[in-house]
């Protein structure tokens, strides 16, 4: 009786209240009209923008890996796909997630994130709540992030559709490609429009800021003044090119390129000028010793995010814009970046392992070419080389953190193991960060090599178990100071060139050099390729410069490391590396493991894929992959 006089009252009581309730708005939810009547959610709503940036460049598959600075370790994972030439568009294989272009893309769908930064600028220009400053920075913020996602986009597909406003449900959606000129002029516009609106402001570390909208101008600049962006010179050395009846969606048919490099130059200036106080150690007018070239360089790849006492924490002020994580543990609380691209000798990944043609390429320390042609090189090849190169590669013997928090008590040396060594009687011990290792065999690297770049190199930090938060740089100031060097040389200005390009030698504990012309060309290339290893820039600098052919798409180089016993000498047990008792060789070799590494010009721009060209047929398609 007492549960139908309850429900009696509550069918009345509902009978006689307004009905209002009923339309109670979702509280998880906002209305997006509300998001900008008040100045917290505009900003979260811009914030959510940021979210298209994914992991920086700590992929578990690195763009290095596209290039001939790394090999990815795992095979079968669409890489390969890109490396052996066989992309096309309906299998465009893998691409980092922040340059994605399609509807399989999600979240890192650089066109979904280009939409959500037009509907910021379109709601923040007759937003209600009343914070002038806060509009402007947001409004400003959102003309970076669109210019940096048009960015990526141009940097691998030539021009592509101008989106500049956010459509709605029925429109025709079909639009043509604009010409890489105007998506050019487009984000020179975007960035000069996200300078003046954040210029003065002190903005927190991972928002975009006045220096990332010019670091982004100087970037976008230089590759604009590049050979592949310059159809006269692009057609002149690809036949495919050449052939190509839309040359304007790839580059500039004609102009003033000198005009062009002028301007780059001028973009890289004003950074360099405006972030002077913040450049790490770039004011130096002879070498740092050897020890200390170490250890600035391993400072600039922690940016500030180690621990570690022996890491400079002023290096942070070299990122203009960067990933940074929280110390959180879900997924914003840092990247196994150590667990993604460390030794398996340590219960390790080794996605992203370093080859042979990387490590020719560091300097010896008195800055003569490596050579293994020389004998005394070729005996010792990890000695006296480039401080930079033992700040960024873990070679065979390389000192590294204590195996025994990870691996047990199997190495009381420390050292990286990537070679076999004599036991006596024939027998060979396989190392225990090879792919015959006692520790695991599934995951050693193939080249004989792993990236110690942007790995903590605290010892207490075992990178198995461990996220870190060491943040990725989308901008640096050396990067902005290459640039500046770049288009020197490009002018003829080769003395102003050297004075900066010394500058950052000097850093690294390498001497001054003093080309000209042609040579300090190649010498300035070779540096940018050591000084950015692994940053998402040899990919994309090898295509600009139209050096495909004999760079990305050359057979990789490894290294064979044996270990052989002088005469009545006995192994260590268990191994470590011993000079007194062993003598060891190093072999590079030349193969195809895992990859069948080739180059076709039409990898100089990535395909549309058929799903994009299926839905918009006014698309044009790159060349080659009709």
């Amino acid at each position: 009786m007492k549960k139908i006089l309850f429900c009696v009252f509550i069918i009345a009581v509902a009978g006689s209240c307004n009905r209002d309730f009923l339309d109670t708005k979702p509280l998880d939810r906002v209305p997006s009209e509300d998001a900008w009547k008040d100045g917290a959610l505009a900003e979260a709503f811009v914030t959510g923008i940021y979210t298209g940036l994914g992991q920086g460049g700590f992929d578990e598959q690195m763009l290095a890996s596209l290039s001939d600075e790394a090999l990815f370790t795992h095979p079968s994972r669409g890489i390969n796909i890109v490396n052996e030439g066989t992309l096309n568009p309906s299998n465009i294989g893998w691409v980092n997630v922040n340059y994605r272009w399609g509807k399989d893309a999600g979240n890192n769908d650089m066109y979904a994130k280009i939409r959500q930064a037009n509907l910021a600028l379109e709601n923040l220009r007759t937003a209600s709540f009343d914070d002038p400053p806060l509009n402007e920075r947001l409004q400003g913020e959102a003309h970076f992030m669109r210019a940096y996602y048009y960015h990526q986009l141009v940097r691998y597909y030539g021009g592509v559709p101008l989106i500049t406003r956010s459509y709605g449900l029925g429109e025709d959606y079909s639009v043509t490609r604009n010409t890489w000129q105007e998506c050019v002029d487009f984000i020179i516009k975007e960035c000069d429009s996200a300078i003046l609106q954040l210029k003065g402001k002190t903005m927190p570390a991972g928002r975009a800021s006045e220096l990332a909208a010019m670091a982004l101008k100087s970037r976008m600049l230089l590759y604009t003044a590049s050979d592949l962006h310059d159809m006269p010179t692009a057609r002149s050395r690809s036949t495919l090119i050449s052939g190509y009846a839309n040359p304007e969606l790839l580059g500039y048919p004609g102009g003033d390129r000198k005009a062009r490099w002028t301007a780059a130059k001028n973009a890289a200036k004003a950074v360099m000028d405006a972030a002077s106080t913040l450049g790490y150690k770039m004011n130096l007018n002879a070498p740092v010793s050897a020890a200390e070239g170490k250890k600035n360089y391993i400072s600039l790849a922690m940016g500030g995010g180690s621990k570690f006492g022996d890491v400079d924490k002023f290096a942070e002020t070299e990122i203009l814009f960067g990933r940074y994580w929280t110390n959180s543990k879900d997924e914003y609380g840092g990247m196994y970046v150590g667990l993604n691209n460390g030794p398996n000798g340590y219960h390790n990944w080794a996605g992203n392992t370093p080859v042979q043609q990387l490590v020719d390429d560091y300097e010896m320390m008195d800055g003569s070419k490596f050579d293994w042609n020389n004998p005394a090189h070729k005996a010792q090849p990890y000695t006296n080389r480039d401080p930079r190169f033992y700040a960024t590669i873990l070679y065979d013997g390389a000192d590294w953190k204590p195996r025994d928090k990870i691996s047990g008590n199997v190495d009381p040396a420390n050292q990286i193991q990537t070679g076999k060594y004599d036991q006596g009687g024939g027998q060979f011990l396989a190392g225990l960060d090879t792919r015959n290792s006692s520790i695991e065999n599934w995951n050693g690297s193939w080249t004989g090599y792993y990236m110690r770049k942007f790995i903590d190199p605290d010892p207490n930090i075992v990178d198995n178990t461990t996220r870190q938060t060491i943040p990725w740089p989308f901008f640096r100031y050396t990067e902005a100071v290459l640039n500046y060097i770049e288009a020197c040389i490009e002018l003829g200005e080769d003395i102003e060139a050297l004075t900066w390009l010394n500058r950052i030698r000097f850093r690294a504990g390498m001497p001054a050099i003093n080309e000209t012309g042609a040579a300090l060309k190649e010498r300035y290339r070779n540096e940018r390729r050591v000084e950015l290893a692994f940053e998402d820039h040899r990919y994309h600098d090898c295509r600009r410069w139209m050096i495909g052919p004999t760079t990305l798409g050359r057979k990789l180089r490894y290294i064979d490391v044996v270990g052989n016993l002088k005469p009545g000498a006995t192994p260590p047990s268990p191994y470590r590396r011993d000079e007194t008792r062993y003598n060891y060789t190093y072999t590079p070799l030349e193969v195809n493991a895992q990859e069948n590494r080739k180059w076709d010009d039409k990898m100089y721009f990535r395909p549309i894929s058929q799903d994009e060209m299926n839905t918009n047929l006014k698309l044009i398609q790159n060349p080659g992959y009709n």
